[in-house]
Parts: structure tokens; C-alpha cells; sequence
């Protein structure tokens, strides 16, 4: 006897919003890649370098590199290697995008609990994303 799985409304959103979102990002890191690997945009580290940083400590490889942190790869995106950040970026954000879609569903099922944390996640997300909430040791 086979099990029938019930899903709701949102979680079919929440699903086919991811699966795309997914397709999406995979194809832009696809393409990044493509550029940076043929040469089209010369890299911020040259390729040859690159073993000299690998077991360095954060800190130190940024400052070595003269890279800063957070959002301030946005200022590189003529870069080759800074370029797959974007593919990055966007992969991070599909979560928070398959939230904010899924948010009116849950209002309008009147799943009010839900919806708050819902929109609580997004804001939490967004927070983090921005770069003000500083934890940790980076």
C-alpha cells in the first residue's frame, strides 16, 4: 500500500520557486565560470598566485590581497574571479525570495502564526545579508 504525501499550497510555491531559482544560479555560475576560466576578464589574482594565499587565515588573506570584506566585491565585478560572486549572491538569495512568495499564501489560508515568521525569516535574512549584524570571528 502506497502513501499518499499531502502538500500544501505553499509548499508547492516555496518548491517551484526554488527549483528555478536553483536552474537560474546554477546557469549564472555556469557562465561566470566560463568567462573567467577563457581569459575574457582578467582575474584580481592571477591564477599562479593563488597557492601562495590558500592556507592563510582570513584576515590575513584579505589584507595581503588588498581585498575588503563584505559587499565591497560589487566594486570588482570587472574581474574574472570576482565575477562568480554573483551566481553566489543570487543562490544565497532564493531562499529569501521563495519566503516573501510564499508569505500572502500564508495570510490568506490564515495561517497568521506562520506568515509572521515567515516575514521574520525574511527580515532576519536581509539583515544578515546586509552586512550591519557583525558576529563571529570575520
Amino acid at each position: 500500500m502506497e502513501k499518499k504525501i499531502h502538500t500544501t499550497e505553499e509548499q508547492v510555491a516555496y518548491a517551484k520557486i526554488l527549483d528555478r531559482g536553483m536552474k537560474a544560479g546554477l546557469l549564472v555560475l555556469i557562465f561566470t565560470f566560463i568567462v573567467y576560466f577563457s581569459g575574457m576578464l582578467t582575474p584580481y589574482l592571477p591564477v599562479n598566485d593563488l597557492s601562495k594565499y590558500w592556507g592563510m587565515p582570513v584576515h590575513e588573506y584579505l589584507e595581503r590581497t588588498g581585498i575588503h570584506p563584505g559587499w565591497a566585491w560589487l566594486k570588482m565585478l570587472n574581474k574574472g574571479d570576482f565575477l562568480n560572486f554573483i551566481g553566489i549572491a543570487f543562490l544565497a538569495g532564493v531562499t529569501m525570495i521563495c519566503y516573501i512568495a510564499i508569505i500572502p499564501i500564508l495570510f490568506k489560508k490564515k495561517d497568521t502564526v506562520y506568515g509572521v515568521i515567515a516575514i521574520i525569516e525574511v527580515l532576519v535574512l536581509a539583515l544578515a545579508a546586509s552586512g550591519i549584524l557583525s558576529v563571529g570571528g570575520h
